[in-house]
């Protein structure tokens, strides 16, 4: 991926006060990383390398599952000494004989559209893969690891508890599948928590919020996803709900940021909200938000009978307290219209 809104979020994410200098010649370990969320990671690692703001640079190890869609997304990097590749599922045993002194554990099915059609692969990834990301923490002693977790992880919370604080939490209820993703998440967090107790691994949690930016993938699932995907194909927004249920979302750049905030900065054994509670609107705002973006391409949103496409989400407001992090220095900044804007734009050449 090499386009100048990626290019303009490099800058704003190497711009902002992070303890950069943390990662000098160190080697950096993500899992799943041709994901959305870890690839902006990947590409901010190597963007300090390239910029030379490290006194040496830092080496990316890059774990993923499908190589070749890996290579495709890191193409610009081929050949990179920087830039390393493991193959291998992460519910397999990590085995590494080389140094590494940051994890940072990514790789999930995080899709909605797998929950009903792969729900053990849903929460392997998720409870094994941690459990494999943290043996290896313990044995090369790392300097810091961050698990990605997900807001997911409060379920159906009382009204009274939004927006949420790390502390507070809602309703799930085990013996739905959709909860695969959220339980296996929960416990996931347990087991960081468990370990940094037990053995002192220096692990640390993020639970990011509705994260949307450029190279998400358009059959992703989720409904930002697929509106972003009918903007670019010039076609009318399908609603197949009254949209009612309330979204907090943030931008890739932000978040990656937060991310980068929590792994060098965060207190170990502790979990951070990641998202922007003032990029909150209900699913029918952002749809009209969007067909507003682009007034030349004359959609308009369309409602229609619902259909059961994927499996619902139990939660009709999702939206984070962010005080935690902001207490380490890290704040979003891009709003609804800016985000998506940069967002549509990333896909084309044209706009």
């Amino acid at each position: 991926m090499n386009h100048s809104v990626i290019e303009e979020d490099l800058e704003d994410i190497l711009g902002k006060n992070i303890a950069w200098q943390e990662l000098s010649g160190r080697t950096v370990l993500i899992t799943g990383a041709s994901g959305l969320l870890p690839s902006y990671m990947v590409d901010t690692c190597m963007a300090l390398n390239r910029r030379q703001l490290l006194d040496s640079p830092v080496h990316v190890l890059v774990l993923v599952r499908n190589e070749a869609a890996a290579r495709r997304r890191f193409d610009q990097y081929r050949n990179n000494p920087h830039l390393e590749f493991l193959v291998q599922d992460v519910c397999e045993p990590v085995s590494w004989s080389g140094r590494v002194d940051f994890i940072i554990h990514a790789a999930s099915q995080a899709s909605p559209k797998y929950y009903s059609v792969d729900p053990v692969g849903t929460l392997s990834s998720n409870v094994i893969g941690t459990l494999n990301l943290l043996k290896l923490a313990k044995e090369k002693q790392v300097q810091s690891m961050l698990f990605l977790s997900s807001g997911e992880i409060y379920g159906q919370v009382p009204e009274a508890l939004i927006p949420t604080k790390e502390e507070d939490y809602g309703y799930v209820n085990p013996m739905s599948v959709r909860s695969c993703y959220a339980e296996s998440k929960r416990m996931a967090e347990t087991m960081c928590v468990s370990w940094h107790h037990q053995y002192g691994v220096p692990v640390k949690v993020v639970r990011p919020f509705h994260t949307y930016g450029p190279g998400m993938k358009l059959d992703d699932g989720r409904v930002f996803a697929d509106f972003v995907s009918n903007i670019l194909n010039r076609k009318d927004i399908v609603m197949t709900s009254e949209g009612t249920a309330t979204r907090a979302f943030c931008y890739l750049s932000d978040a990656t940021a937060g991310f980068f905030t929590v792994l060098l900065k965060g207190v170990s054994g502790e979990a951070y909200n990641i998202g922007n509670p003032d990029g909150t609107v209900s699913i029918s705002e952002l749809a009209s938000t969007l067909i507003g973006l682009f007034p030349e391409y004359g959609l308009k949103v369309v409602r229609s009978a619902p259909f059961g496409k994927y499996v619902p989400s139990m939660s009709d407001k999702n939206i984070p307290d962010i005080t935690k992090a902001m207490n380490l220095g890290w704040r979003p900044s891009t709003g609804i219209k800016a985000g998506f804007s940069r967002t549509i734009r990333s896909y084309s050449s044209e706009l």
